[in-house]
């Protein structure tokens, strides 16, 4: 919810408040007929800023690019990542990221599946 809509909201109570308060006052025991209509002037200005306060639409979300860098201490062997359906052997163009996983398509024979890392002990 954004900023603006939380504060037409509080705004909104506040005048919807007041306004039932005179609405409330005019019929007390000494009948005041002008805060009648104050307080439905105040309660429905309250009523018609939450209208317009609801029908704010939030901004269109841009798509957000991830960048994952490794920092890896030094000395580092790589070994060649196979494929486990044919053996090929795969390159970091074939890795992909698919909702936060890492994901290997292989070039030779097609096969899609998720990366695991298995333990080193």
């Amino acid at each position: 919810m954004s900023a603006i809509k939380i504060i037409a909201y509080i705004a909104s109570a506040i005048l919807i408040f007041f306004g039932v308060l005179f609405i409330w006052s005019a019929f007390g025991t000494r009948e005041q007929p002008g805060n009648l209509v104050i307080g439905i002037i105040t309660a429905g200005i309250g009523f018609v800023i939450i209208y317009f306060a609801g029908r704010i639409s939030p901004p269109a979300s841009q798509p957000q690019n991830v960048t994952l860098k490794v920092d890896l201490p030094a000395n580092v062997a790589m070994d060649t990542l196979k494929c486990k359906s044919c053996g090929g052997a795969l390159s970091p163009e074939n890795i992909s990221m698919v909702a936060g996983a890492p994901v290997v398509k292989c070039p030779y024979c097609g096969t899609t599946y998720q990366l695991t890392e298995e333990p080193k002990w």
